[in-house]
């Protein structure tokens, strides 16, 4: 079968090549970029595309390739840090860019066969802080923007292309075409691949790896873990298959009582439910970083199992299956050359030690999510459950920042973000963010101003592009009389029941409003910053299709004001934010 090999460098999108190719009908498959040349060397690879990834090509420890892959007469496309590789081993010169670019740019192109099709202008996704500053011999320009006069170059002669922006990602409206110009025209390969055929092979695999043993699977009552759940029922009956619910006390309010009501109008008579809300909330009580929470609450999981049976962690009769997508493992530098974004739930070490022990199965690890909502429908499941908002995997507790200590001072990033516009401060707190492939953890700034949500998105760019401490950009939407101020706290009940009532709101009114499935993904966030004894909360609405790269929603004027004025009736909520904030520079949470 014919196929593209897309060469893996620890980029954030460079799973989501292979996903896109997949998507046009072309077979992409990932290699590391240590594979030997020989195997690069088969008639079946039409072409080859070199990821992005966190490094910069001029320091001694970054990946490289051998210089034999420029001589296998097979066309090469370089994205981001591949383009920049293919610049460097080509004796070009890269160096540190004076402005850093996360978001979308404008990009003008040249005629040229990667861009068949296209305008003569196109929006793309950067996010990269090196820059190509001279080409290569036989390399001529065919894309630039603003910031980066060599956003796009080509060698016709050899087919070798470079893309500094990213094509894979859905904010390049148009970088499908330019793949499917690059794996059909340019390299001849056929569309031989198509999600039926590929669901088959899901399924053979688990007959395969689970053999004669029974499974084990831990359902959260989420798209993933719902649609593993099925998959496996379907695969294995029901009476191999033992799926596990637990109540972590940090679900949304109700939430165990509804999935063991939805689950089994399907007919999943083989769904326990556990409550374990105790121990977790108990090992959360003085806990304020983020990633010890997140490893704290995956090892209770595994600990949850094992009060539940010690038989499936220690026999052989059993075997442990997740419903682990590709967003989890990427993030968790789940790839050779990655970096660490967060530890998701399902990699902590008790977890990766039953991995390396052949105990667990991810049917769906390959996959993002709308993949695994497309595997859904074709087994038939509703779409009140696989068109759900993603929930993750730690619940709430992601959602609810805590914080230790006193105040820092902010005032100089403050003036940086005043000069950019005036009605604007810095919050005290920060969260998780994503720049250049690489883990940042940064303040937000707070901008005052009318709703006007085009001049909102270039004003969130310009700020965390120009701001070093900045990866977010809040928008005040409504706040009680007063003054600002940073609390101390820690996770308990009472901040829990808080942002239950909260989320409840929020989703109860997207609902009524009819806008809740427009939405992909609606994170409410409770953080520490008081006016009158209570907190605050981030609205984080967020458009996307596979979660590595999100635009914020735009929701009308009217529904905001509405989902605000009914969080300042709760008592203990002082103020509403609302996250302008594309990814990249910021994660989808806050966590």
């Amino acid at each position: 079968m014919d196929k593209i090999i897309v060469i893996d460098f620890g980029g954030q999108y460079a799973h989501l090549i292979a996903n896109r190719l997949r998507r046009l009908g072309f077979l992409g498959e990932i290699v590391q970029n240590n594979e030997p040349i020989i195997n690069l060397k088969n008639k079946d690879i039409k072409g080859i595309i070199l990821s992005g990834g966190p490094s910069s090509v001029y320091e001694q420890e970054s990946p490289k390739i051998s210089k034999e892959i420029f001589n296998l007469n097979i066309p090469l496309l370089g994205i981001c840090y591949g383009h920049q590789l293919i610049t460097y081993m080509l004796n070009g010169k890269v160096n540190k860019g004076s402005i850093k670019e996360y978001g979308q740019a404008l990009v003008k192109l040249k005629p040229s066969r990667l861009f068949k099709g296209l305008g003569k202008k196109e929006t793309v996704w950067m996010s990269h802080g090196d820059l190509v500053e001279d080409l290569p011999e036989g390399f001529d320009i065919i894309a630039s923007s603003d910031y980066c006069k060599i956003a796009a170059v080509e060698n016709t002669e050899k087919k070798i292309y470079g893309l500094q922006f990213h094509p894979e990602v859905t904010h390049t409206p148009n970088g499908m075409k330019i793949l499917e110009n690059f794996a059909g025209d340019i390299c001849s390969c056929k569309k031989e691949w198509n999600m039926d055929n590929y669901l088959k092979e899901i399924r053979s695999d688990i007959k395969d790896k689970v053999k004669d043993k029974k499974v084990f699977l831990l359902v959260s009552g989420g798209v993933d873990s719902t649609v593993l759940f099925t998959l496996l029922n379907k695969s294995l009956g029901k009476n191999k298959v033992l799926g596990l619910h637990i109540d972590t006390g940090l679900m949304r309010l109700n939430e165990s009582k509804n999935v063991e009501e939805v689950l089994k109008k399907q007919g999943f008579d083989n769904l326990e439910l556990y409550d374990a809300s105790e121990s977790f909330l108990k090992a959360l009580e003085n806990v304020v970083d983020p990633e010890k929470k997140r490893k704290i609450i995956g090892n209770l999981f595994i600990d949850s199992i094992f009060d539940k049976s010690d038989k499936i962690l220690s026999s052989d009769e059993w075997i442990i299956a997740q419903g682990t997508i590709y967003p989890d493992t990427i993030e968790t530098k789940g790839t050779k050359n990655a970096d660490l974004i967060k530890t998701h739930h399902n990699r902590v070490l008790k977890m990766q030690e039953l991995i390396n022990k052949g105990k667990v199965i991810e049917p769906l690890s390959q996959l993002y999510k709308d993949e695994v909502r497309l595997i859904g429908k074709k087994l038939g499941l509703p779409e009140e459950l696989i068109e759900r908002h993603p929930f993750p995997g730690p619940g709430l507790a992601v959602r609810i920042l805590c914080n230790n200590k006193k105040a820092e001072d902010v005032s100089e990033t403050e003036k940086k973000v005043k000069d950019i516009f005036k009605k604007s401060y810095v919050l005290p707190i920060k969260s998780v963010g994503v720049q250049g492939d690489s883990r940042v953890y940064k303040h937000p700034a707070v901008i005052d101003s009318e709703i006007n949500w085009n001049y909102m998105e270039k004003l969130s760019t310009r700020m965390t592009n120009s701001v070093s401490d900045i990866n977010r950009v809040l928008l005040i939407i409504r706040k009680k009389e007063g003054d600002f101020k940073l609390l101390k706290k820690t996770i308990n009940s009472e901040r829990v029941n808080l942002l239950q009532k909260a989320d409840f709101v929020v989703e109860k009114i997207l609902k009524e409003e009819k806008i809740y499935n427009k939405i992909w993904q609606m994170p409410v966030v409770l953080v520490p910053v008081s006016v009158n004894g209570g907190e605050s909360i981030i609205l984080r609405p967020v458009d996307s299709k596979e979660a590595m790269t999100a635009n914020f929603s735009r929701i009308p004027e009217n529904i905001v004001n509405k989902i605000s004025k009914e969080l300042l009736k709760i008592k203990g909520v002082d103020a509403v934010f609302y996250d302008i904030t594309n990814k990249p520079p910021a994660t989808i949470e806050w966590e």
